[in-house]
């Protein structure tokens, strides 16, 4: 084992949950506001996972106020504080970018039973 390696099993947290594109979760991340620090919820459905270890990231795409709007949280950064998995999706691509081109309706994800 290297040096990086070593330095990055540090940096992984272990209380992350089991979750997957398609799964809709929420996302409570620190938001620091001048001197004050508060913690955020946003709501949405993953839509594309990358890398792994201490690099992997997860976009979550929402749509607020008629417009689609995509995030992309770092999974192991300490400004999350935790993610909760509200529903487990059914779906049959590794990325859901086609999600951007529909609207209403269609963009509903069969859930997992």
């Amino acid at each position: 084992m290297n040096l990086i390696d070593v330095i990055e099993k540090e940096s992984v947290k272990d209380n992350v949950p089991e979750f997957g594109i398609g799964d809709t979760v929420k996302v409570y991340y620190k938001i620091k506001e001048g001197n004050k620090e508060r913690i955020q919820g946003y709501e949405g459905t993953v839509i594309a996972r990358k890398n792994g270890g201490v690099r992997e990231t997860f976009t979550v795409r929402r749509v607020s106020f008629g417009v689609g709007v995509e995030r992309t949280f770092a999974l192991h950064s300490p400004k999350i504080d935790k993610i909760e998995v509200l529903k487990k999706g059914k779906v049959r691509r590794a990325k859901l970018f086609y999600l951007r081109d529909l609207s209403g309706k269609a963009t509903n994800i069969k859930e997992q039973r």
